[in-house]
């Protein structure tokens, strides 16, 4: 047993290492037969359909399915959110059907690219119609491509004041996420039904010819389902009205710049613009968002129609009589600059290229009038500029007080930059109750109820309001934007009350300053966004002249305006354009055309 033993573990002569070897080989042939190699993530996916056949099957089923839905989805989505109802897609889109039959034509290749191209185009086609709903929404009115990317900056620098500057680069970055997200998600799908079309050729070339039937015999039937038609060409149409809309700014564009030029009043000697103004103090004052909905909405007129007939009746203690009407104003929801030229200029100017080319000119505006008669001094207030402003030239202003020159050291309310109570008390303080050699023409922007109405400031005493300190308490006890923004109730409430502050603050400001000479001139710039005033709302505002010279009222007597600051319902109603050459003739300017 011991001779054995030794045997056993001693290595034969010249063979050392050997065994070992061979045993180490054996090992691993072992191992290998007992354990698999490993295999990739890549492998084990792919034989999972093997393995799970029924599972595979339904997720497939449930893939080209989503894509579909993706597709037709893409090619029917209405561009405002209220026309977002499930009816709105039981429809046949002819894109669908020429998507299918382009695809079953052509070969692997140029498939593989029409598919992409396809997938792009859907995704213009859904960042069109969000933009249409996000434009429908606050403008009233759809997109436009040659002339709203200038607005983008100006929306971005509304959330960052509204809601933070966090908010607004997170919006900034979402917005772009979501198209490059959009886009891939379009082309994923488009060429997934494309690689299903190929390989069911007859299937789905005997359904492309049904659904073709079914389309043509719809669209020459006329048939409708949920009343609208059943052969829908959604898609195409809206790429078409956007393209046009497109073409006809640029059309707009040359031919506004030729209408600008010409001027009714642009060669009147100065002696011949309104001498029957001459010694008065001229306010020309814009609220910003009082349209004629909170006049009439049951929501909001209650309240504003009290705080107009509490002013009317106030301000006839104090001296003052009135005068008020209607203008419809040439944007609707934002771009409130596009409303106080329009007035100013007498030339419509509903977008930001139209208001480029005026500015960039000569046309006379109103308050630009009373600069060239060398008759009054020109100031404007405009507690919302912040920046650079070099439109004061072409309003005619000798000075400029903007959010910098008021003195205010009090909080924001979101994007208002003060209170116009402080606004109104600042500009007596500064301007209007200072002596001068001339009588003072004033153009005054009051900012209190531009959206989101929260929060919201409250009347103080106007010996109280000091460097504006006192509304700290005030905004910080007042309702947060993004609690009043997303409600749509809400948003109706508050945007209310800011306007009864707002013409609250005028009045009374009126009531303490105003002399003999005053003459106020105030309206709205824009109806508020259609989630507040509806819509279907109209685009006018209220206007209304305030003096205490019956002199000064006698002269719009034939515009038979309403008396007091409450126009009714069937008061005359212009076109906002229309008013500087009213005002002009009414107060005794003499027309000398220019240009044309």
């Amino acid at each position: 047993m011991p001779v054995f033993t030794r045997f056993s573990e001693s290595p034969q002569p010249g063979a050392s290492g050997a065994g070992t070897e061979r045993d180490e080989r054996e090992e691993a042939v072992s191992a290998e037969v007992q354990t698999p190699a490993p295999r990739s993530r890549l492998t084990h996916l792919r034989t999972w359909r093997t393995r799970h056949p029924r599972a595979a099957r339904a997720l497939h089923l449930t893939t080209n399915a989503l894509a579909a839905a993706l597709v037709l989805g893409a090619l029917l989505l209405p561009n405002t959110l209220a026309a977002v109802e499930p009816d709105r897609f039981a429809r046949i889109p002819a894109e669908a059907v020429i998507g299918a039959v382009v695809t079953l034509v052509l070969p692997r290749r140029p498939r593989l690219v029409a598919a992409v191209l396809y997938g792009l185009g859907l995704t213009a086609l859904t960042t069109v119609n969000l933009l249409d709903m996000g434009f429908n929404e606050y403008l009233g009115r759809g997109f436009n491509a040659a002339l709203d990317w200038d607005l983008l900056p100006d929306a971005q620098a509304y959330v960052e004041d509204t809601l933070g500057g966090g908010v607004a680069t997170a919006a900034a970055v979402g917005a772009v996420v979501l198209v490059l997200l959009v886009a891939a998600v379009m082309v994923a799908a488009t060429i997934r039904l494309a690689g299903v079309l190929s390989r069911h050729r007859v299937r789905a070339a005997k359904g492309a010819l049904l659904a073709g039937t079914v389309w043509v015999t719809c669209a020459a039937l006329g048939l409708t389902l949920f009343g609208g038609p059943i052969a829908s060409e959604r898609g195409a149409g809206a790429l078409r009205v956007h393209a046009q809309r497109t073409v006809d700014s640029l059309r707009d564009e040359a031919a506004f710049a030729q209408e600008a030029k010409a001027d009714t009043f642009g060669n009147t000697p100065p002696d011949q613009l309104l001498p029957d103004l001459r010694g008065k103090d001229v306010i020309f004052t814009f609220i910003e968002s009082y349209g004629r909905s909170a006049l009439e909405d049951p929501v909001m007129a209650p309240g504003v129609g009290r705080t107009l007939d509490t002013g009317t009746e106030a301000l006839a203690k104090a001296g003052f009589d009135a005068r008020s009407g209607w203008l419809t104003s040439a944007t609707f929801g934002g771009s409130s600059w596009l409303g106080h030229s329009t007035a100013m200029s007498g030339l419509w100017i509903d977008n930001q290229r139209r208001y480029r080319t005026v500015t960039a000119g000569d046309h006379l505006t109103l308050t630009k009038a009373f600069q060239k008669t060398g008759a009054w001094d020109t100031v404007g207030v405009m507690p919302g500029v912040q920046k650079g402003w070099p439109e004061e030239k072409w309003y005619g202003l000798d000075k400029l007080y903007d959010a910098f020159d008021l003195g205010y050291r009090g909080p924001k309310f979101s994007w208002s930059t003060m209170p116009d109570q402080y606004a109104l008390e600042a500009f007596q303080r500064q301007v209007h109750g200072k002596q001068r050699d001339k009588p003072l023409m004033s153009f005054v922007i009051l900012t209190s109820s531009h959206q989101p109405w929260a929060p919201l400031p409250k009347l103080v005493g106007w010996d109280e309001l000091g460097d504006g300190s006192v509304f700290g308490a005030i905004e910080k006890a007042g309702k947060k934007a993004s609690d009043v923004i997303t409600d749509t109730t809400k948003s109706r409430q508050e945007y209310g009350r800011s306007i009864q502050y707002s013409v609250t603050s005028l009045t009374q400001w009126l009531e303490r300053y105003g002399t003999d000479d005053t003459v106020l001139v105030f309206l709205g710039d824009h109806q508020p966004m259609a989630r507040v005033s509806g819509n279907r709302a109209g685009r006018d505002v209220p206007v209304s002249i305030v003096a205490k010279d019956p002199k000064v009222l006698d002269k719009v007597a034939d515009w038979n305006w309403t008396e007091g600051l409450r126009p009714d319902r069937d008061a005359p109603v212009w076109k906002m354009s229309a008013f500087r050459d009213r005002f002009l003739k009414a107060y005794g300017s003499t027309p000398h055309a220019s240009g044309g």
